[in-house]
């Protein structure tokens, strides 16, 4: 269920919040905060061409595809809104990709792309008629993690920020000594900010992934469809010809996402709350929570006006940290099983489930299953009388 932070009016609020238990090195001079307007929106500020190319976009994000538009002939759903979709377009939704990899003795990854890797739940009739109702686990799998729908709102604004920004915090120990934080890589080797394990380099990246490999879009990229686990299709069983979504609107999708403005922090509109969520604030950074979480960073300079030199509160350095393993799951080659991207809290009031299985059904729990690298901060929360540990949740409830 989702967090109620008091009896009181919730209400919309700078990024600038508890400016104080958020500073960082980062901020001078202090790049200038995005105004918010309503969730799925998008920034303020664009120009009348990219304020059309995302309009153009959204309506792409809407469109439900069919088996003779190039749907399937495996999918896991007929279109971007069918998963992204509350509480607007860019949200989240119910549904679950499903990965599985192998860890090999000699301690490397087998992504098992040539027999799955993101293994597609639904088939089309042309497939159903053969009896191919899904993809199955490959058997050489040692592990299948099942990944809920991320939040894409303010991801351009993420993608905005200088590669050394981000590099700047590889190996930092943290205010406790504790964190090994690394880089994700794509497997080109270029720096991997999205995914969950970091392996994702641009929006484009994830769009025409996402495309392929949730709805069966064959693009110029990748024009090659993908059977069954590798298999040959049967024959007459995908109508539409490669590549079955071109670069154009491939673009359009991309700049639809990367035009979604963040979501607005919430508040408790009642003083005695706020006082709470402000010592909340406090106790985030001196736990060591912040460590990981960074409250935010700075874009740097970019040819789009709104996302130019810009301050997200994205509540994450983007690297990869082993969290322990009661979460270890799949693998990357250049993420362990137990390794994954520090999740972005923006957008958390919003959340109704926790961490990227969702098997968390409240904070309370999501920070229980906080191991490895973040066991010391763990501890320290647990270590926090009633009235400490409820400020820092009522805190999480506001971002």
């Amino acid at each position: 269920m989702k967090l109620c932070l008091s009896a009181g009016i919730l209400a919309l609020f700078p990024l600038l919040l508890l400016g104080c238990a958020e500073a960082s090195p980062e901020s001078a001079p202090p790049a200038p905060a995005v105004h918010f307007t309503a969730i799925g929106s998008a920034l303020p500020d664009l120009g009348p061409d990219e304020g059309a190319q995302f309009a153009r976009g959204q309506a792409l994000f809407r469109r439900i595809f069919t088996p003779e538009e190039g749907l399937g002939p495996l999918f896991n759903e007929n279109s971007c809104n069918a998963c992204h979709t509350d509480p607007a377009d860019g949200g989240t939704g119910d549904q679950f990709m499903v990965r599985a990899t192998a860890l090999l003795p000699d301690g490397s990854c087998d992504t098992l792309e040539g027999e799955g890797q993101n293994i597609r739940q639904q088939a089309t009739p042309l497939l159903r008629a053969h009896g191919i109702l899904a993809e199955e686990i490959p058997e050489r799998a040692t592990a299948v993690t099942r990944i809920n729908v991320p939040f894409l709102f303010g991801l351009g604004l993420v993608e905005a920020i200088p590669e050394e920004t981000i590099l700047s915090r590889v190996g930092d120990p943290g205010p406790h000594g504790e964190l090994s934080g690394r880089a994700g890589r794509d497997p080109e080797g270029r720096l991997a900010r999205f995914g969950r394990k970091a392996d994702v380099a641009t929006i484009f990246d994830f769009v025409e992934e996402a495309a392929r490999l949730e709805m069966g879009l064959t693009t110029p990229l990748h024009p090659d469809e993908r059977g069954p686990n590798r298999r040959p299709l049967p024959p007459g069983t995908d109508p539409a010809p490669n590549p079955e979504i071109q670069l154009e609107p491939l673009a359009q999708l991309t700049d639809f996402v990367r035009y979604l403005a963040p979501m607005a922090r919430r508040v408790p509109g009642d003083p005695d709350a706020f006082e709470l969520v402000d010592r909340g604030a406090e106790l985030f950074r001196e736990i060591g929570c912040a460590g990981c979480h960074v409250p935010f960073m700075d874009t740097g300079p970019h040819e789009v006006e709104a996302l130019s030199r810009k301050r997200v509160h994205l509540y994450s350095d983007l690297l990869l940290h082993d969290m322990g393993p009661e979460l270890a799951g799949v693998c990357t080659p250049a993420a362990g099983p137990a390794e994954w991207r520090t999740e972005m809290l923006m957008g958390l009031s919003e959340r109704e489930v926790y961490l990227h299985d969702s098997r968390a059904g409240t904070l309370w729990e999501a920070i229980g299953y906080h191991g490895g690298e973040a066991a010391g901060t763990r501890a320290r929360f647990q270590g926090l009388d009633r009235i400490e540990q409820e400020a820092v949740i009522r805190y999480l409830g506001t971002l």
